[in-house]
């Protein structure tokens, strides 16, 4: 069986690298625990200077988590994606902290379990091939791995906007935003991962060296609109103010969001209020694991997998079909913190 996760040491540098290429690199339980027990290893070896993630092949960075194996889990106890969600957060709390700099060279698609691995680096590479989302409203989720504390700290309400929209974003936008640190185009990162063998302390000055212009995003024209609209801390006021604004970017705006779960819209937009409040990151994975335990035991996020990654009839029948049905009550039993002994707890 091809190793998952390729854990290795390479001229003082922690080299981890996903390989599980036929699946995106999605990530399961193994390769969660796989990398958390290197870094675990590499954070007082002195010969470790900083860490590298990366992967192999083509294909993409990390399409996100083992979304099958986490509705079939949900379908039932859910334990088995509490267990993941539990490893999976413990790994991005584990990086988030990390004492040495990590490097993520984000190329290719970037989505869900790829952003919790590669946000919390100190330098996070995009090329052109970069294609970075948090789609879980389509699926009946939210954006979990540590959506709830980086999205709300983008400047302005673009974090709102990415996170109850799915937007897809290119190199030139995550730049400009401040998702990634650095634009390299493809064939500046095998020179970039061979000088950092030779100066693995500091990846930011090698990539600084080699950074390149990403060009212009679309972003940055509406970002005045997004910082309004997206303000209200109502799922019901922003689509009132989309609609209010009356603009071909408003309506499309609108009419993505009427194919995301109602429930998740609303679900999200908590989230991401709470986290922008909240001191640490780890309470913010505690809120996160709380919440997802609950979430994918729902009809919408079980409905959504069928439609969109089972069936892939992309017509899902979310329950309840409209905001105004989705009470606070809901949110509110989503929402409980669990009993201390259930918790979530990141790594000492």
């Amino acid at each position: 069986m091809t190793e998952e996760i390729l854990a290795r040491v390479e001229g003082g540098v922690g080299r981890l690298t996903l390989n599980r290429p036929k699946a995106l690199h999605a990530l399961n339980r193994p390769m969660c625990l796989a990398m958390t027990e290197a870094l675990l290893a590499w954070r007082g070896d002195d010969a470790v200077k900083s860490v590298l993630i990366d992967h192999a092949g083509e294909r993409g960075f990390c399409a996100g988590g083992d979304i099958r194996m986490i509705a079939e889990s949900g379908a039932g106890d859910g334990s088995e994606a509490r267990a993941f969600f539990d490893a999976e957060y413990k790994l991005n709390a584990l990086l988030f902290d990390y004492p040495k700099p990590v490097t993520a060279i984000a190329d290719g698609i970037v989505m869900g379990g790829g952003v919790g691995i590669s946000e919390p680096a100190d330098v996070r590479i995009a090329t052109e091939r970069t294609t970075y989302a948090m789609p879980e409203t389509g699926i009946g989720l939210f954006p979990d791995v540590g959506g709830g504390w980086f999205l709300p700290r983008l400047e302005g309400e673009v974090g709102t906007w990415i996170a109850l929209t799915g937007a897809r974003l290119k190199a030139a936008d995550t730049v400009a935003l401040g998702i990634h640190t650095h634009f390299l185009p493809g064939d500046a990162i095998e020179a970039f991962r061979s000088i950092l063998k030779t100066d693995p302390a500091y990846p930011i000055d090698i990539a600084d060296n080699l950074a390149a212009d990403p060009g212009e995003g679309t972003v940055e024209p509406h970002l005045e609109t997004i910082d309004r609209v997206f303000a209200h801390d109502a799922m019901e006021a922003i689509v009132a103010a989309l609609k209010a604004e009356g603009t071909e970017w408003a309506d499309k705006q609108l009419s993505i969001l009427r194919t995301k779960s109602p429930q998740s819209l609303k679900v999200t937009l908590r989230q991401l209020r709470m986290g922008r409040g909240l001191e640490s990151f780890a309470e913010n994975m505690a809120m996160e694991y709380a919440l997802g335990g609950r979430v994918v035991q729902t009809h919408d996020f079980q409905e959504g997998v069928r439609a969109v990654i089972l069936d892939k009839d992309n017509t899902p029948n979310w329950k309840p079909a409209r905001l105004e049905e989705v009470t606070d009550a809901e949110l509110n039993r989503l929402f409980a913190p669990l009993p201390d002994g259930e918790a979530w707890r990141p790594i000492d």
